[in-house]
């Protein structure tokens, strides 16, 4: 026998061997394994989901909806952002607050601007242990809805000891003071605050805007503008120098942003002799305006909020901002006609 016909003689008899050494299952014992309970670990990490991913979930297969259902402390401290306040009614809204049982301690609602006065009523019928209510921006209540379920948290006895009402519309100087003396009787232990004691920073808010609501240093977000008498967010100055003006009670910037300009980027007060613009528009003071980066055409800079809107070039060390690559960049070509060289 020559040597391939040999090397391929011993490959086929290993390969029946091997195969004689396999038992052959009848079919009904081969069974589909069947998806056991969630791992213990899960029901750890419910409790720091954001909404949106806990609602996810539950698409996911029967075992996790089953899991997220069932545990109550994921949905103790209901928070809506961004992903859902455009889509989220009272209808839904009900829905999502009824997993609670009866046990919401935090109701966060984030321009949710479909929300109204009943479907806020509703839910705070059904979990008086509300503690922390915030709704900015939420439009579509009004301040006697407000009033009412504050009032309905308080007929409970139990403390609301923080609420944030900014950007709801027609709030005067008599709702401020009902509310207030609502939440006063409600937090009678606790010290009451006084105004500019805590300072509210313009950009410690517009990165977390619960912030100071959170630490426990104000009750409500709005009070009395110093400056125009208006009920207003009132804002003070990080600066050093205004900072031993407040210590001394003297209030010359401490105000709402329609009182008082701040910079977009730092939020202390801008004089009319240093105002610097941004592309966005945004005020800056001098001495951000210098630190930041500016457009290889236009010379301005972006504000934080702004910045991811600069349209970098190849080979360039700045940037070209979206004005200026809109005007110049874009259009590069219609201006070359134009030329005559």
């Amino acid at each position: 026998m020559e040597i391939p016909q040999f090397l391929e003689y011993q490959e086929h008899e290993a390969v029946d061997n091997s195969a004689q050494k396999v038992p052959i299952l009848p079919s009904d014992a081969i069974k589909e394994k069947q998806a056991g309970p969630p791992h213990e670990a899960l029901f750890l990490i419910l409790t720091y989901l954001p909404l949106f991913e806990l609602l996810a979930m539950n698409q996911v297969c029967t075992s996790l909806r089953d899991a997220v259902n069932k545990d109550v402390l994921s949905w103790l401290n209901i928070i809506v952002d961004k992903a859902l306040s455009l889509k989220l009614s009272d209808e839904i809204l009900m829905k999502i607050t009824s997993k609670a049982n009866g046990r919401l301690r935090t109701l966060a609602l984030m321009n949710c601007a479909k929300i109204t006065d009943n479907g806020l009523q509703q839910v705070v019928e059904q979990n008086p242990l509300i503690s922390k209510l915030y709704l900015p921006a939420c439009t579509g209540l009004t301040p006697e809805g407000v009033i009412r379920a504050v009032k309905t948290l308080s007929d409970h006895g139990h403390c609301l000891k923080s609420i944030m009402i900014n950007g709801i519309y027609n709030i005067n100087k008599q709702h401020l003071e009902t509310l207030e003396s609502y939440l006063h009787e409600m937090n009678l232990d606790a010290k009451k605050e006084q105004p500019g004691s805590w300072p509210l920073l313009l950009l410690e808010y517009m990165d977390s805007p619960t912030f100071r609501h959170d630490k426990g240093h104000t009750i409500i977000d709005l009070e009395v503008c110093p400056k125009c008498d208006e009920v207003r967010m009132v804002f003070d100055c990080p600066r050093w120098a205004c900072k031993r003006m407040i210590e001394r009670s003297m209030t010359r910037c401490r105000g709402c942003r329609f009182c008082i300009l701040r910079c977009q980027e730092c939020g202390g007060c801008v004089d009319s002799q240093e105002i610097e613009e941004a592309v966005c528009a945004h005020i800056l003071c001098s001495d951000c305006w210098l630190h930041l980066p500016k457009c290889n055409f236009c010379n301005k800079p972006y504000c934080k909020q702004h910045v991811d809107n600069k349209c970098c070039t190849s080979g360039s060390t700045g940037f070209v901002c979206e004005v200026c690559y809109a005007k110049y960049i874009v259009n590069l070509p219609s201006i070359v006609e134009y030329v005559d060289f």
